[in-house]
């Protein structure tokens, strides 16, 4: 059970400034919380497999293979700014 008081003191931890008309609110809204979390617990999840992702992917990467570059002339074809076949880049210093 949050009380107001620790409403405060969670605020004091959090470095927030919590107005004392607002602990009796984020105290009923947290208690809320902690609530359906205990309903959580109270679910059977016996024989449910663990998980970290609700999506069946193993694996979204693609493997690290060494392929042909893309010709230089392609690469520079969009540009404007090129100078002996490198980007040409304004000076920084």
């Amino acid at each position: 059970m949050i009380t107001k008081e620790k409403v405060g003191h969670i605020g004091w931890l959090a470095r927030i400034e919590i107005e004392e008309k607002e602990s009796d609110a984020y105290a009923e809204k947290l208690n809320s919380v902690l609530d359906y979390f205990g309903q959580l617990d109270e679910v059977d999840t016996q024989g449910v497999a663990p998980t970290y992702h609700v999506m069946d992917i193993v694996n979204v990467f693609r493997k690290d293979e060494v392929r042909e570059s893309m010709p230089q002339d392609v690469v520079l074809a969009n540009t404007g700014h090129k100078q002996e076949g490198n980007f040409k880049a304004p000076r920084i210093m």
